[in-house]
């Protein structure tokens, strides 16, 4: 009480909100110019706005007459502005520089605090703000007289050459898809500098009459600054007529419990309750549609319980294909028809027939290359890496590798449904042939029989696994037919020898282990036991009887697999042929067992060289592994500057580009370009940390 009394009240004061001009009123700062030197005894010509923008504009009179008023400058200017001509677009008619314009921006984006109040009587007259501008002269005619002086050179520079030399010129034209727009696009483009200078100029331009404030008009308008009827209730400031309770609950509303609202999934997400109200059909759509690739078993998880096996089955082959023992959706099933690709824009026909093409790789061969999917399927790198995405894991210098191990179990169950899905993987590939020119040779298994499917390619350990099984299946009809043909023929005891062996060994091996045992057992437990004598023989030292037939197609791989890489260490010649193997049909002849010695001799003979590169000493290469070969003659015009690059590595492994080019610069003089020189180190060579070094060597 007695703060209270040390602060007494000394008058109360009405305040009223007035709300005539609430959405049409402004405040004009001139930040650059003295609050003492206003703009009101200035003629003012005229003024515009667009009001979703709350962009002003106003033209000044500039005083010409005045002692400091530079009038050379002003001709200057509105000569560089205007030039000669003297039309109505003229920007300063009187060849002057008489008038300047003032443009706004906002001082600030909220002006719900602000307000301009009007003490009038002991009253507080109180109306919102609009908006708050400043406003700061505009230099457009700059750029008016920057445009014109460009328009000036362009004509002197266009008169100077003849009109024969312009229609002759012919010019590049590079032609782009254009891709659909994702959301996250839109939004950028949305908040870009071009997008907004784009809406800005959209709106039109509100011209506006200026009356001077102490014109009749202004003093008229200034009246709606005031609350207009004060005694009828005030019907204009209704909220700060309330009781002191209600303007505390005004300012502390009550709690409201809000209702707990359900989570909402996104639009292509369904849980398990809501797939499983839908038919099976679309069940098992809608599940490969988003994992892409999935066992049969997994499969049979996802569904209901109770539902039969046999209708799964059915109706996974309507929506996948099988690859390598595992189901994988097809491509028409992820671009559906009126789709594109958002990458490339391309039609969903040919991003169809480019996934199905990586399908059908992988159920040839369990590795594929990107670069040379791109190359057959002619389409851009994003489209090719989506397409390996879904099936297919990145390994670092290897390639991509197919997501999941060979499903055998589903295999063997099921001989009929592989049969089945061979014969559709048949006739797609004979499409794919004539779409993509694809030669048999490179890529079609060969096979006599045109009924026999593609080998399913699987890893190493899992494949030792599969002979090791197939030999407890078949050990004592191998056993009786060895007995049998033992005074014919001695390889066939050796053959049991190796095989009793691979029956003993249950340990479990290394990835090279599986590898080198796989080739010992000569792929023909996976490829299917021979009997014959006429067939290849295990792997155990022996030659096949047909060597010519073996050396022909060894040696056929060996010129082939040159004629592309060029430069192949020995462990990566080894690598790719084991991969070609894997490509082979059952049966084949190279499946009778092919030496290290057999094949680097077979190197040597098609024109290949061995390149001792020096290695350093700190090296952690084996000797087996510091054999390089190169082509030593292709029968191009890159083969002496290919063998000047061989002999350069023989004084080191690694080399600066600028020895190399200095290096053929002496040998052939200023003949070779730099587009040679590119060419020769691609084929031969890779660059790491700006040194260059042979291929199969960076790491050793």
């Amino acid at each position: 009480m007695e703060n209270e009394d040390d602060d007494p009240i000394i008058q109360e004061v009405d305040v009223f909100l007035a709300k005539s001009l609430a959405e049409k009123l402004y405040l004009f700062q001139y930040p650059i110019r003295p609050s003492l030197m206003t703009y009101d005894g200035v003629p003012h010509l005229s003024a515009r706005i667009k009001p979703k923008q709350q962009k002003v504009e106003i033209e000044m009179a500039i005083n010409t007459v005045s002692p400091n008023y530079c009038r050379s400058k002003g001709e200057q200017i509105a000569l560089n502005v205007d030039g000669t001509s003297t039309d109505e677009t003229s920007t300063y008619s009187t060849k002057m520089m008489d008038k300047q314009t003032f443009s706004s921006i906002q001082a600030a984006s909220n002006t719900s605090r602000y307000a301009a109040a009007v003490y009038r009587k002991g009253e507080i007259h109180v109306t919102p703000l609009q908006g708050i501008l400043q406003m700061r002269p505009s230099f457009t005619y700059l750029d008016k007289a920057d445009t014109k002086y460009r328009e000036r050179e362009a004509a002197n520079e266009g008169g100077d050459s003849s009109q024969d030399e312009v229609e002759d010129e012919v010019k590049q034209v590079t032609v782009r898809f254009s891709r659909p727009e994702s959301e996250q696009a839109k939004q950028r483009r949305a908040q870009s500098y071009e997008f907004l200078q784009k809406k800005q100029a959209e709106e039109t331009w509100v011209y506006l009459h200026y009356s001077n404030v102490k014109d009749s008009r202004s003093e008229h308008e200034r009246q709606y600054l005031l609350c207009q009827d004060q005694r009828v209730g005030m019907t204009d400031s209704t909220e700060l007529m309330k009781s002191p309770r209600e303007y505390l609950t005004m300012l502390m509303p009550p709690a409201v419990e809000e209702e707990k609202q359900k989570v909402v999934a996104p639009s292509n997400v369904l849980s398990m309750a809501q797939l499983r109200t839908l038919q099976l059909a679309d069940q098992i759509k809608i599940i490969l549609k988003n994992v892409k690739v999935i066992p049969f078993a997994n499969l049979m998880g996802l569904m209901a319980a109770g539902t039969e096996y046999i209708n799964v089955l059915r109706c996974v082959q309507q929506v996948a294909m099988l690859v390598q023992g595992n189901w994988v959706v097809k491509s028409d099933v992820i671009y559906p028809k009126e789709s594109s690709s958002p990458h490339s824009g391309v039609s969903a026909e040919v991003l169809c027939r480019g996934r199905d093409f990586v399908m059908w790789r992988f159920s040839l061969d369990r590795w594929v290359v990107r670069k040379e999917i791109a190359t057959v399927t002619k389409l851009c790198q994003e489209d090719v890496k989506e397409f390996l995405d879904h099936i297919a894991i990145p390994r670092i210098n290897q390639g991509w590798e197919f997501m999941l191990p060979y499903d055998e179990d589903f295999v063997k169950k099921h001989p009929d449904v592989v049969q089945r899905q061979n014969m559709l993987w048949q006739g797609i590939q004979s499409k794919l042939q004539k779409v993509f020119n694809i030669p048999k040779e490179d890529w079609m298994p060969k096979s006599a029989d045109t009924s026999t499917a593609a080998p399913m390619v699987v890893p190493g350990v899992q494949l030792v696994n599969i002979a090791k099984a197939k030999v407890k299946d078949n050990l004592h009809q191998l056993e009786w037919d060895l007995k049998k043909k033992k005074e014919q023929s001695k390889k066939a005891s050796s053959t049991l020898t190796v095989l009793a062996d691979v029956h003993i060994k249950e340990e479990p091996v290394s990835d090279d282990e599986a590898m080198d045992t796989c080739e010992g057992l000569n792929n023909g437990l996976f490829n299917g036991i021979h009997t014959d004598d006429s067939s290849c023989e295990p792997m155990n030292g022996l030659i096949p009887r047909d060597g010519t037939l073996v050396a022909k197609e060894l040696k056929e791989f060996v010129a082939a697999t040159f004629n592309k890489q060029y430069v192949l260490t020995m462990r990566e010649l080894k690598r790719l042929f084991n991969l070609h193997l894997a490509s082979l049909p059952p049966g084949h002849i190279l499946f009778s067992g092919i030496s290290d010695k057999m094949l680097q001799d077979t190197v040597l003979s098609t024109g290949c060289k061995q390149i001792k590169v020096p290695f350093p000493p700190q090296s952690t290469a084996t000797p087996e592994e510091q054999k390089v070969f190169a082509m030593w003659t292709c029968g191009d015009s890159h083969d002496k500057l290919r063998q000047v690059l061989f002999d350069l590595f023989l004084s080191g492994h690694r080399m600066r580009r600028n020895m190399i080019q200095t290096r053929l610069n002496q040998e052939f003089g200023d003949s070779v370009s730099k587009q040679q020189v590119d060419k020769v180190l691609k084929d031969c060579c890779v660059c790491y940390g700006g040194m260059w070094y042979l291929k199969g060597t960076a790491h050793s």
